[in-house]
């Protein structure tokens, strides 16, 4: 009972600390790309912040982040992300809900916008699978990781409620989807650029997700049909096909990762019993 008090209070602190401290502090600028860059760093500096000071509360004994395997994981991310993205727009394409006019939008400082798009998504990722989801793992398992994190980040995109149901569903299964990807690929690389990628190339470039109201879009896509199908206010993120696909790509790293595991201990009873064996 006592460490479930301790970690439920850890886990409150960190969060609404940071959510007090993320409204503090602004970058002005005329360019509403630098505006949006500042806008998106100073959150990302806070988490950064609190990060470091709960990491050295507990004694640096939780590791936050890891990166290991790098260029593995990098291509994981952008790979997923890509067909992640890739299939649910075609799919709504296919079921004669989404179009895309012959316009096209003029941005200016594009390179910027998708800076400040990722920045998001790295303090993101850095608040609910970084010392959070750790500090869950640690203590109880990743299961409880998972349910805790996927709670607080829909909690985080209230938005979603007002869309509805299947944006609401979608907001959790996309959590769950990216922290097997995590437990697979043992980094946050994979899940950030997933996230990533997702964001970038659905909003400022196809203008099928929903960000922040000022960040601009490439091209105009044109929804129409069933509301399940086009997803509403929320786009493509309220749209029934993207529910089916965070099942489906959840299922796919659940699995991965079980086989990984399995294949793990067979390993490590190997050594084991070659140890054995030698010993004798």
């Amino acid at each position: 009972m006592k460490k479930l008090l301790i970690s439920t209070l850890k886990v409150i602190v960190f969060f609404i600390g940071w959510a007090l401290f993320s409204g503090i502090g602004d970058i002005p600028s005329e360019n509403p790309a630098l505006w949006r860059l500042g806008a998106e760093a100073l959150p990302l500096v806070y988490i950064i912040v609190f990060s470091i000071i709960f990491w050295l509360i507990e004694k640096r004994k939780i590791k936050i982040i890891s990166f290991n395997k790098p260029v593995l994981n990098a291509g994981i991310g952008i790979g997923v992300g890509t067909v992640w993205i890739g299939i649910a727009v075609g799919i709504v394409r296919l079921l004669g809900a989404l179009t895309f006019s012959d316009t096209k939008n003029k941005i200016e400082h594009l390179g910027i916008w998708l800076l400040a798009c990722f920045l998001n998504v790295v303090m993101q990722e850095l608040l609910f699978r970084g010392y959070l989801y750790q500090l869950i793992k640690k203590n109880y398992n990743a299961i409880a990781a998972i349910i805790v994190t996927s709670i607080l980040f829909t909690a985080m995109h209230g938005g979603a409620f007002e869309a509805g149901a299947i944006a609401v569903l979608n907001v959790i299964t996309m959590s769950v989807f990216v922290s097997l990807v995590l437990e697979y690929t043992g980094s946050l690389v994979a899940p950030i650029l997933i996230h990533a990628v997702w964001n970038s190339i659905g909003s400022i470039i196809l203008g099928v997700v929903s960000l922040a109201d000022d960040y601009p879009h490439l091209l105009n896509a044109v929804f129409s049909g069933n509301i399940l199908i086009t997803g509403g206010s929320c786009k493509i993120e309220g749209s029934i096909v993207v529910l089916a696909l965070n099942v489906t790509f959840s299922a796919i790293f659940l699995f991965l990762l079980k086989k990984k595991k399995s294949a793990q201990h067979s390993f490590d009873d190997k050594e084991v019993n070659g140890n054995s064996i030698r010993s004798d």
